[in-house]
């Protein structure tokens, strides 16, 4: 139907057309808004599992125990032990001689750097548009997160306090 064309009523009215009834009928669908990158045949299978749903589900469970564990940590740490001055070495010590506060410190640390480097891959996903580029930016992210993951867990098992 064209935009000149006059459309009758139930009654046989004759009604003068509006832009909605040429714009919007089955010979003139709404428009397509097409996605940022669409999926091709180069496209690989693999990456069309559950893998986004299974991170997204990741992201919301670790942000409640992250809460969980940093208020936790900050009340404890500045409230009910005295507050920021009584922090120091012997401090850190008398705490990791406690397998309790080893594990606690250890789930704040994986947590903490598996949820921001989710978060952070999404985002080169969303913004990275070359694949090379966005291959070696997530590389780049894959190899920091596991450097600091593996350092901070040393740091937390192989603690001494006796080190001076």
């Amino acid at each position: 139907m064209s935009t000149t064309e006059t459309t009758e009523t139930a009654n046989g009215a004759a009604t003068e057309p509006t832009d909605d009834v040429a714009l919007f009928d089955v010979d003139h669908p709404a428009p397509v808004i097409e996605p940022p990158r669409k999926r091709t045949a180069k496209t690989p299978k693999a990456s069309r599992g559950n893998f986004e749903m299974q991170t997204w589900l990741f992201m919301r469970l670790s942000g409640i125990v992250l809460v969980v564990l940093v208020l936790g940590h900050l009340l404890i740490q500045l409230v009910l032990d005295g507050g920021v001055s009584k922090i120091g070495f012997a401090f850190v010590a008398g705490r990791w001689a406690s397998p309790f506060w080893q594990v606690w410190d250890l789930a704040m640390l994986w947590l903490a750097m598996l949820h921001g480097a989710n978060g952070l891959r999404t985002v080169i996903n969303d913004y990275a548009e070359r694949d090379n580029t966005r291959f070696w930016l997530k590389m780049l992210l894959y190899v920091a997160t596991v450097f600091t993951v593996l350092l901070g867990t040393l740091v937390i098992f192989t603690f001494d306090p006796n080190i001076r």
